[in-house]
């Protein structure tokens, strides 16, 4: 079976050793399995939440040409943290004859692999929500000890500055 590489990360702290070790898994796999990779379709620093990532649009786009038979993943997270657009895009490569495939999570066919997958999926698009919310809090009590939360420094901002402004008693 012709199968292609689909991978991501999700952000800029992320390095390039997420992308190559999925890759690495994928290729194992593929080997195992003998499937024939015959492309592969990487998106750096694209949150799963959304379909706006280049790769994965092409990598749909490009399933009609009837190239590749099966499209390979490190994990369904990879492919979306949205169940919605993940049953869009799955029915849509189905209709091309593609079909979705994990390289580390087992799913049986039939109707516990049906109910397994609904289950990967809600877990990765409530995984998704569940960071967002640690995140903003965790950038909350930041801010209340007037701690950086980091990105650009605003003008006139050293580090420590604004700490020891505050515990002078001005803030």
């Amino acid at each position: 079976m012709n199968v292609v590489i689909y991978a991501r990360y999700s952000s800029h702290s992320q390095t390039e050793q997420s992308i190559e070790g999925q890759l690495k898994v994928c290729y194992e796999y593929a080997e195992s399995h003998n499937y024939t990779i015959v492309g592969e379709y990487i998106d750096r620093a694209q949150s799963g939440k959304f379909d706006n990532r280049a790769d994965f649009q092409r990598m749909i786009a490009d399933s009609d040409k009837h190239t590749f038979e099966g499209v390979l993943v490190y994990q369904l997270d990879r492919f979306a943290r949205n169940r919605y657009d993940s049953a869009r895009y799955k029915n849509q490569l189905k209709r091309n004859g593609v079909k979705l495939i994990s390289a580390t999570e087992v799913i049986a066919p039939g109707a516990e692999g049906i109910l397994l997958e609904s289950v990967l999926e809600g877990y990765a698009e409530y995984f998704s929500e569940d960071l967002k919310i640690k995140v903003v809090r965790g950038m909350s009590l930041n801010a209340e000890k007037c701690v950086w939360n980091g990105g650009v420094l605003p003008i006139g901002y050293a580090d420590g500055f604004i700490r020891s402004y505050a515990k002078d008693g001005y803030m």
